[in-house]
């Protein structure tokens, strides 16, 4: 039996991937902010490592920053991100080439490190150019993997994630934010839905579909770069439109835009090429645009999901 450490299990995709592993008959060793290990020690990330001499690690846990959360100074908010996308990368990484160099090491990256693109849709040969600071630890993350797979030949992949959504998402995301609206206004429990500007355009996909992908990479012979995306992208006012229709409801008669919300001017959007990961891994995205929302509005009425 495979074992395989997931941090940031008690997240969105923690949680998918957990399920997935243990379909596939893993035993999993999920690690959350109650843990006992200490994903930002490097004497505690050793230890977990030289004991369970995982087949696979999934470092999966992030630290995202919303115009919601308190914390709004930007050092402070450096170091929250750099600890988790960067410092407990390279702890697991050099705990990986110290003490269990056959496990397989799976970085979650992000759309973001690619900033404003030059080109509106992005592979892996696209430039890195992080405008924000969730991209920029994100980059740093990416290139300790670059480092410790060539200079140590640790098998370090790196999976680029674009928008991939699910019920499990927290409500500071817009699309978590539009299905609950939807419903709670038709219940009468909520007058409206202020968002920021309904044209930006998302790759989105669901989540339970992209761990797959994430298994998959660390399969592979050979530890690359590979974007995970569907390839399409939509309007916001795309995913407001069906979540209203499937709840019976005129959008227009609810939704308000205020654009003091928006936290950065208009640019390209950010859309992923994934050939490279279909032609290597056969994967391909399994839940349409439209199932998605489905989904995400449905489980707002009560339909567990996911144990």
């Amino acid at each position: 039996m495979k074992t395989a450490v997931i941090t940031g299990s008690a997240g969105q995709d923690g949680r998918y991937l957990s399920a997935h592993l243990r379909k596939l008959g893993y035993e999993v060793i999920g690690l959350t902010l109650d843990s006992d290990v200490n994903i930002v020690d490097s004497t505690s990330v050793a230890r977990l490592l030289k004991e369970k001499q995982p087949a696979e690690v999934y470092h999966l846990a992030a630290y995202h920053h919303s115009s919601q959360d308190k914390l709004t100074d930007d050092l402070e908010v450096f170091r929250e991100g750099n600890a988790v996308h960067a410092i407990a990368t390279a702890n697991f990484l050099d705990g990986i080439r110290r003490f269990s160099p056959s496990s397989r090491f799976f970085f979650a990256a992000s759309c973001h490190v690619f900033g404003s693109p030059p080109a509106p849709v992005q592979d892996e040969t696209t430039p890195l150019n992080p405008d924000g600071l969730y991209g920029i630890t994100k980059e740093c993350g990416w290139r300790l993997c670059r480092h410790y797979r060539e200079t140590y030949q640790v098998f370090a992949a790196v999976g680029i994630l674009y928008n991939h959504e699910s019920p499990l998402r927290p409500a500071s995301f817009v699309a978590k934010k539009i299905a609950q609206a939807a419903v709670a206004i038709r219940d009468g429990r909520q007058d409206k839905l202020t968002l920021g500007d309904l044209d930006a355009q998302i790759d989105w996909g669901f989540a339970g579909d992209y761990v797959d992908a994430m298994q998959r990479v660390l399969q592979l012979p050979v530890p690359e770069e590979f974007v995970i995306a569907s390839g399409e992208t939509h309007r916001v006012r795309d995913f407001v439109e069906e979540a209203f229709r499937l709840t019976g409801l005129d959008w227009r008669k609810y939704v308000v835009v205020d654009p003091a919300l928006l936290r950065r001017t208009t640019r390209l959007p950010l859309a992923g090429n994934c050939e490279k990961l279909r032609r290597l891994t056969g994967w391909e995205p399994r839940t349409s645009f439209k199932e998605l929302v489905n989904m995400m509005v449905t489980a707002e009425q009560g339909t567990q999901l996911l144990a």
